[in-house]
């Protein structure tokens, strides 16, 4: 089934309703993935109502808006984790969308639709942080493998013998008494030599900063453990947490590491690798950056087994559009994982490093004297209600 506009322009109609190719009722067994919220954004209200029965019809949240002033009034009440938003619509177009959102829901996924631009166009959009791009006529299908990589942020989970307990990461850095360190944690918790205790809560994450500005005044040599991170993300924002860590971690620099486990089971794959970046050193924070996509994912595994030719590469990534092949290669080059020698990639040390990241994508080895890691925390009885 194809999704397209029979014509080009804004207000576009249909006078004998919905094209036979929008009508078309999905067979419940041609699912996939898992659910995710969805926006829908194109002025032309046939196509967009259409589009959002369809992915309604296999099982995903979506709202819909005519405009980008509607969109973002949306996204300023409602939690959304990518927005479909066709590239050119009176008055603002999508690239003014994407802007918007990269700048006010950093961690909200953008998909470009568009009939009208060239595949420069559309890559263009890439380079200034959209997730992906469809162009139109497209297929349900292709939607629907578009918003299977979406779910694959979403969706990851850590073998539990990846897990680490953050009472002993905690214990680990007091040893000894190099650092003074701060354990935040919802569980009940005696002081040691060295650990102090203080009362997570997930209401008010400023608070972690707060007392440990003041505790560095103190101590200066203070290191911070934070358990149950995801517990703050059930209350606020991810971006308005990740700048509690970027705060933290601006503070502690000099003083000592900051150290933060969650539970992968309530953390989607996006959050664990914002938060590992909003903790880590600059070049491992940029290495998360060029990982931020499933599509280069797969590429780096590949090339984990041996170098890989252009077309091998996009086969494993089970990608049938070159251009956008290309871009995400590119992008492995630029971050120093990948070089692109004669007809074929493989991966520079760097990229060994990201590989293995990604077999164990909750726990990030410290960085250099930071000593800064996010992790997979070891569940409590709490995860289990």
């Amino acid at each position: 089934m194809t999704l397209a506009q029979p014509s080009e322009g804004a207000g576009t109609t249909h006078s004998d309703g919905p094209p036979p190719y929008l009508r078309k009722t999905i067979n419940p067994a041609d699912r996939r993935g898992a659910a995710v919220r969805i926006l829908v954004v194109d002025d032309d209200a046939v196509f967009r109502d259409e589009l959002s029965e369809l992915l309604r019809d296999d099982g995903h949240a979506v709202t819909a808006a005519p405009s980008v002033v509607k969109a973002l009034e949306i996204l300023e009440g409602d939690e959304v984790d990518v927005v479909l938003t066709d590239l050119k619509m009176p008055r603002r177009g999508g690239l003014e969308l994407l802007r918007e959102v990269r700048q006010r829901w950093p961690r909200t996924l953008v998909v470009m639709v568009t009939g009208y631009a060239t595949v420069e166009t559309a890559l263009e959009a890439m380079k200034l942080g959209a997730f992906d791009y469809l162009r139109k006529p497209f297929r349900i299908e292709q939607v629907r493998e578009t918003l299977h990589l979406v779910a694959q942020e979403r969706e990851f989970e850590s073998p539990p013998e990846a897990y680490r307990d953050p009472l002993r990461e905690a214990r680990s850095l007091a040893a000894g008494g190099r650092h003074e360190v701060l354990f935040f944690t919802e569980e009940q918790v005696a002081d040691e030599p060295h650990l102090h205790v203080e009362d997570l809560d997930p209401e008010n994450p400023h608070r972690l900063a707060d007392r440990t500005e003041v505790y560095l005044t103190e101590h200066p040599s203070t290191a911070v453990v934070l358990a149950n991170g995801e517990r703050l993300l059930e209350h606020h924002r991810l971006e308005d947490i990740v700048g509690v860590l970027d705060r933290l971690r601006t503070d502690l620099s000099g003083h000592g590491p900051l150290r933060v486990g969650f539970n992968p089971r309530r953390v989607p794959a996006a959050a664990a690798v914002a938060l590992g970046g909003a903790v880590s050193a600059e070049e491992t924070h940029a290495t998360l950056e060029a990982l931020a996509n499933p599509i280069r994912r797969k590429a780096l595994l590949r090339l984990s087994e041996g170098p890989a030719s252009f077309g091998e590469a996009m086969q494993a990534a089970a990608l049938d559009d070159s251009p956008k092949m290309s871009f995400h290669l590119r992008k492995l080059v630029e971050a120093g994982l990948a070089v692109h020698e004669g007809e074929s990639y493989r991966l520079t040390s760097r990229g060994e490093a990201g590989a293995r990241l990604l077999r164990d994508a909750t726990f990030l080895p410290p960085t250099g004297d930071s000593g800064n890691l996010a992790f997979a925390g070891r569940r409590t009885g709490r995860d289990h209600r």
